[in-house]
């Protein structure tokens, strides 16, 4: 599955386009490289997105399309959630 799109059915964004714009922004990374919207992701690699002044890193536990919201929270596991200083 492409990174936007899981980003998007793993409901850890609201929208795919903003999943996008944050890929395309180098705000996404697997496995320590940052990589474009259409980059596969698979089970087992460690996805990092940085928005606003949040960074979150998961692991990705599976990538089937979740139903329900239950569902979308099983998708992944959080590793860690820090803070970054804002870019001027």
């Amino acid at each position: 599955m492409r990174i936007d799109k899981y980003l998007k059915a793993a409901r850890i964004l609201k929208r795919r386009t903003i999943s996008k714009e944050l890929a395309m922004n180098q705000r996404v990374e697997i496995n320590g490289r940052s990589v474009k919207p259409s980059h596969e992701v698979n089970a087992g690699d460690t996805v990092a997105v940085t928005f606003g002044n949040r960074r979150l890193e998961i692991k990705v536990i599976s990538t089937q399309e979740a139903k329900k919201k239950a569902d979308a929270a099983e998708m992944y596991e959080v590793i860690g959630e820090t803070r970054v200083a804002e870019e001027k």
